[in-house]
């Protein structure tokens, strides 16, 4: 099986947005009773600190990527003399037709 870069987005999004929300549900309110009326709260962990940063922005590219447009690159000189080899072109999904990422079945619902 060949990993894709919307295999990884989806991963990545997964595992941000797991970590991110088990630390709001589960031990940031542990951290909160055991720091008690401390100024400012507990420090949060390293590995929260960068999901709640990345994990919007994860999602934002992969809703842009899946849905919206997608980069490619010119792979061959076969659309000479409009586009050369190594030219990169956006992609309009709803153009083509809009694919779940991953599994890259057709969405029904769209269209």
């Amino acid at each position: 099986m060949v990993f894709d870069f919307s295999f990884f987005l989806v991963l990545a999004a997964l595992v941000t947005g797991l970590v991110w929300l088990a630390d709001a549900r589960l031990f940031r309110p542990q951290r909160q009773r055991r720091a008690g009326s401390a100024a400012g709260g507990p420090p949060e962990p390293i590995l929260v600190e960068y999901a709640r940063s990345f994990f919007p922005i994860i999602l934002l590219v992969l809703v842009i990527r899946s849905f919206l447009y997608e980069p490619f690159r010119i792979p061959s000189d076969s659309m000479m003399p409009t586009l050369l080899d190594g030219d990169f072109i956006f992609v309009n999904k709803f153009t083509y037709g809009l694919r779940l990422p991953v599994v890259n079945t057709e969405d029904r619902a769209a269209g």
